[in-house]
């Protein structure tokens, strides 16, 4: 059920600099370029708001000043609000920011500088459609709630149980939707079966014409794919997931005890707990999660268990070409990355987790030692900083085999820092 945002209330404001500064650095194999994204006050930002643009070049975040809400995008201050959403988001393009405003009794959605039709209340944050050029939210009217497609008000409900979700084309939303006890799937206005409730996000596949979600049907769980009910379990763990050619299905569930992954209504073994939801490999046809058992973890490929280890992450990552396979483990207080069963170096802490560049062949990760943090290519270590940022969508990214950019920290200050790895 939608309920209205309501901010968190700080004490203090963000103080800034609104300036950028580049800098160049060569270090061992690293040549280091730095631009100086934005500066925070610590002590009184929302830490929940912080966002990133999906090209990782620009940072958003809430700030309070004087009882007044107002968003900061890449140092620059927005404009004041009685209340702001905590939820932040960029267009796909990475050009614009959209969040959810409040003034006096109105309630209304923002994006750059304009904002939307004034409500009684936004239940959810705005969502802008993978092209970007389309954008959905739920709003309340006369005690009722529509979602908000292009600025249409759609059919009102009790209740919107979930942010709408666009399909990978932009060309179907969907959402869930409640009357009374019954809910319900409505995808591009259009009604699907009533359940007694609906406890995932619908899932597109990536061709955007399959759908599906978790459903909750005399008093047991099952997923529904393309209209048709799976098995019934105790409970299912995770949103469905399909492969990257829409043709298969995982998703996590439970009974009893035991959790286990099922794929394509295929139950693999159970264990005492599921550490990640499933992932496929790009070509389709290998899949991969991690699992729990007898309190070690480990990583299950096409059904087989790798190394226990005291813990793993919760981000398992194939390469392009689905040859290899990476994630982060730990025994007792030392912290690795696992490529295809090898352990890299061991360090105090993994993050931002492992991530492939374009053509597989190189892996960089996020690391600690001490006090310094620093990002890892194949085993070279780059410039250390305070942190590497890897909140609100923030990641590292391969530009080609032998350059990359991330966000670091340095005191009150986020760079956007460029490197290229001599000898990759």
């Amino acid at each position: 059920m939608m309920t209205r945002c309501r901010p968190l209330f700080v004490i203090a404001c963000i103080l800034f600099v609104n300036h950028a500064a580049c800098t160049k650095q060569k270090d061992r194999d690293w040549v280091v370029s730095e631009k100086l994204v934005s500066q925070i006050d610590f002590h009184s930002w929302i830490k929940e708001s912080f966002a990133v643009s999906p090209d990782n070049r620009r940072v958003a975040y809430v700030a309070v000043s004087d009882e007044k809400w107002y968003v900061v995008v890449d140092g620059k201050e927005g404009k004041r609000y009685d209340g702001v959403g905590h939820s932040l988001i960029f267009s796909p393009d990475g050009n614009r920011v959209g969040y959810v405003a409040q003034a006096g009794d109105n309630w209304f959605v923002v994006i750059g500088d304009k904002g939307g039709k004034a409500y009684t209340g936004i239940g959810t944050p705005p969502v802008f459609s993978p092209d970007g050029k389309r954008l959905a939210y739920a709003a309340e009217v006369d005690d009722r709630w529509v979602v908000v497609l292009d600025g249409k008000e759609g059919k009102s409900y009790e209740g919107i149980g979930s942010a709408p979700v666009f399909s990978p084309d932009s060309e179907r939303v969907a959402y869930v939707a409640v009357e009374g006890n019954e809910w319900f799937v409505v995808v591009n206005g259009k009604e699907k079966k009533h359940y007694e409730g609906i406890g995932t996000l619908p899932s597109f596949s990536p061709d955007g014409k399959r759908l599906a979600y978790a459903v909750l049907e005399e008093g047991s769980w099952c997923v529904v794919v393309d209209g048709k009910a799976g098995k019934k379990y105790d409970g299912i763990g995770c949103a469905p997931v399909f492969s990257p050619d829409s043709k298969r299905v995982a998703y996590v569930a439970g009974e009893g005890e035991s959790m286990f992954v099922v794929v394509d209504e295929r139950e693999g073994k159970r264990y005492q707990g599921i550490r990640s939801t499933p992932v496929f490999s790009p070509d389709s046809k290998r899949v991969a999660y991690g699992a729990g058992d007898q309190g070690d973890q480990f990583v299950v490929v096409d059904k087989q268990e790798g190394n226990r280890y005291t813990g793993i992450g919760s981000t398992v990552v194939f390469s392009s070409d689905s040859k290899r396979i990476a994630y982060e483990a730990r025994r007792g207080d030392e912290h690795f990355v696992v490529v295809n069963g090898r352990e890299g170096a061991h360090y105090d802490e993994i993050n931002p987790p492992p991530v492939f560049n374009e053509m597989g062949n190189r892996i960089a990760y996020g690391a600690r030692r001490d006090m310094q943090r620093f990002v890892v290519v194949d085993g070279k270590e780059g410039k250390p900083y305070d942190a590497i940022v890897n909140l609100g969508e923030s990641r590292i990214v391969f530009d080609s085999s032998s350059s990359l950019r991330y966000l670091a920290l340095r005191k009150d200050d986020i760079y956007l820092v460029e490197a290229k790895v001599d000898g990759l």
